[in-house]
């Protein structure tokens, strides 16, 4: 392990590593990033924008760390005895539909659990079938239910490439979601007889060519909320065809639950869990 000096004031990753490791170029300094080798407080960090504070001890590894446990393609984020948390990829259900009864998250995971003696999840929220990231179960329905209960105390924050740039840099957004027969979600500026109130907050993080990424962090989880929101700024996530995106350049939607932070149900401990961007979306923002 490499050990660095930290830096005297707070500075984002990628910046605090291209001096500290200066000669080394940029390329080679994103992908030592990438790769998992640099090492804030003992846990791997790969976000180019993670911000160093003074009293951190950073470091570079020799070798990147090992591939996390899988279960049947998915990658376990986190596993105790209460809760697991995968990173759910694109394309795949969390739970099944009429269409799709037999390959969901929920039964790649029950047959990981199974194969284990390990007994079985219990599903406490979604994600849509083309949004990747981190996806939280249960252990046991009294953990389930829990975490529902206090869902809206949970941290989550979401990273969307979009066409376009928001005409602020950030802000919020909060309306009334209604879900229409023909499934499309549509919000309105007051309650309505089926209106559920939602709020996001967004940051621009970066903008390249026809596209930025933008950091949205949900108060309310309601259904397509993000997306809902982020086209009602004029900026569709890339490849939402069904809120007005014009382009699809990677062929799955540009949204990734990118953040998980809470009290856990049982220690208290707190959980900071956070699943990289994956690198098709990373590279229509340059990063």
């Amino acid at each position: 392990m490499q050990n660095l000096s930290p830096p005297a004031s707070e500075t984002p990753m990628l910046e605090f590593l291209l001096a500290a490791l200066a000669p080394m170029n940029r390329t080679r300094v994103k992908q030592l990033l990438r790769s998992g080798r640099v090492v804030v407080n003992g846990a791997s960090v790969t976000r180019h924008d993670h911000t160093v504070r003074p009293a951190d001890k950073v470091g570079v590894a020799r070798e990147a760390p090992p591939a996390p446990p899988s279960a049947s393609g998915l990658e376990i984020v986190h596993e105790d005895a209460h809760l697991v948390v995968i990173d759910k990829p694109s394309g795949l259900l969390t739970v099944a539909t009429e269409s799709e009864k037999l390959d969901t998250a929920f039964v790649r995971l029950s047959d990981y659990l199974r194969a284990r003696n390990a007994g079985r999840p219990f599903v406490v929220h979604r994600l849509d079938r083309d949004t990747s990231g981190l996806l939280l179960f249960a252990r046991s329905a009294e953990v389930r239910d829990q975490l529902q209960g206090n869902w809206e105390e949970l941290t989550k924050t979401y990273l969307a490439v979009v066409e376009g740039r928001p005409e602020s840099s950030e802000g919020g957004v909060e309306n009334y979601l209604t879900e229409g027969r023909d499934l499309r979600v549509r919000a309105s500026p007051r309650p309505g007889p089926d209106g559920k109130r939602a709020a996001s907050r967004y940051t621009v993080r970066q903008t390249r060519g026809g596209y930025s990424l933008v950091e949205v962090e949900i108060e309310t989880g309601r259904k397509h909320q993000i997306r809902v929101h982020l086209a009602g700024l004029g900026c569709p996530v890339a490849g939402d065809k069904m809120y007005g995106a014009t382009t699809d350049p990677v062929r799955r939607l540009g949204l990734h639950a990118w953040r998980l932070s809470f009290d856990h149900p049982f220690t208290l401990e707190r959980l900071e869990l956070e699943a990289p961007l994956p690198s098709a979306l990373a590279r229509i923002v340059g990063l």
